[in-house]
């Protein structure tokens, strides 16, 4: 069977699978190796430093590549490397649009390089007819969006917007991270370039952290590559192998984990204490039907507003058992996060007001667990408070 025409879940499982230089290993082998041997003066290899391809880094950008179906990808050293990587392509005039509500260390690094000239930033509103045409008013370089976004789920329409930006002359650059390629394919929407923290649902078990970009064209990639390779924002080949690995099982993590997260949304949107529940998959949410149009499922990822305060959100949590309060998302444990002190408050006051990230606002990466317990975890804190 021709490899274009593999189902994504075949391309997890296989990849790297049959490298002819694997000792006939089923699974390729770690290659840890810093520099390789050149058979002659003058004759250039394909491997020759590993700052510049590794074997095993290289099995991941295959891999990735054939899942978001795209030309080729780069491995970064983390989804921040990845989006340092891509704004690279841009000049000091060229302007950059990007969402208003988007992750709090995006948005504080993209305002940071702004401030530094290395081009001009404007952050937007992406979920609504006027915001968008707003947004285009200016003719901007490359166009950034994130969804669902993080951390209130907003949904953004990919193909529109790729629309619009390809008729500037623009390029399109979608954070993929929430969702993986297995619920969503932004390239196949019209987008030029993919990025994720493979941190998360890639790897998929809390142990490496990571990044990868992937294009939809040889030409972008090469661009990509060239600064990856120069800025040295290039992945460690032990940091892939484990990428690797946890990428074989993200289906069945993916889609156990998003069964548990409806379950989860649709118990505390009935629940007295709770304010809003921000999940895509819920009808009431008001991209729900976009979400729909775009993606495979709605994903393992919701945010929660309590009612009160700050307070009560810190009770809820301490009452926890299940849920673990930590930084970062998609692995096979449910955790829980508070944006407002926690991942968006380099966002700055007013910024995190406009974006929605109150001080009762919770979100939560639902895992793998079952979800009886999960259920039962979240009520008996919700009873605490």
């Amino acid at each position: 069977m021709d490899k274009k025409n593999r189902k994504r879940r075949t391309c997890v499982v296989q990849a790297g699978l049959g490298d002819p230089v694997n000792y006939r290993a089923v699974i390729p082998p770690l290659c840890l190796s810093s520099t390789f041997q050149m058979d002659e003066i003058g004759k250039k290899a394909v491997h020759e430093y590993s700052r510049t391809r590794n074997p095993t880094r290289d099995h991941l950008a295959q891999a990735m590549a054939e899942i978001e179906k795209g030309y080729g990808a780069c491995v970064t050293a983390s989804g921040m490397a990845a989006l340092t990587l891509i704004v690279h392509l841009l000049n000091p005039e060229d302007l950059l649009i990007a969402p208003y509500d988007c992750y709090g260390r995006s948005y504080r690094m993209l305002s940071a390089l702004a401030e530094k000239k290395h081009f001009r930033l404007k952050f937007v509103d992406q979920y609504s007819a006027k915001g968008i045409e707003e947004a285009f008013s200016e003719t901007p370089k490359m166009v950034l969006i994130e969804t669902p976004s993080n951390p209130v789920m907003r949904i953004a329409d990919i193909k529109a917007i790729a629309a619009k930006a390809k008729a500037c002359g623009a390029l399109t650059v979608v954070d993929n991270t929430f969702l993986s390629p297995m619920l969503q394919q932004p390239l196949t929407l019209g987008a030029d370039i993919v990025y994720h923290s493979t941190t998360k649902f890639l790897n998929g078990h809390s142990d490496v952290v990571g990044g990868c970009v992937v294009t939809n064209t040889k030409e972008l990639w090469d661009q990509l590559d060239f600064w990856a390779n120069s800025l040295g924002l290039i992945g460690a080949p032990f940091d892939s192998y484990l990428t690797l690995r946890g990428l074989r099982t993200l289906e069945l993590r993916v889609h156990r984990a998003q069964e548990n997260a409806l379950a989860i949304a649709q118990m505390l949107e009935s629940h007295p204490k709770v304010s809003k529940v921000y999940y895509p998959g819920l009808p009431s949410h008001a991209g729900h039907t976009i979400a729909a149009s775009q993606q495979e499922g709605f994903g393992a990822m919701l945010s929660v507003e309590l009612k009160g305060d700050q307070d009560t959100a810190r009770r809820f949590v301490a009452a926890l058992n299940l849920f673990r309060l930590a930084q970062s998302l998609g692995g096979t444990e449910s955790l829980i996060n508070h944006p407002a002190s926690m991942t968006h408050v380099s966002m700055g006051p007013e910024a995190r007001e406009k974006a929605g990230v109150t001080d009762q606002l919770l979100r939560l990466s639902v895992g793998i667990e079952h979800i009886e317990d999960l259920l039962s975890d979240l009520r008996g804190a919700l009873a605490a408070v």
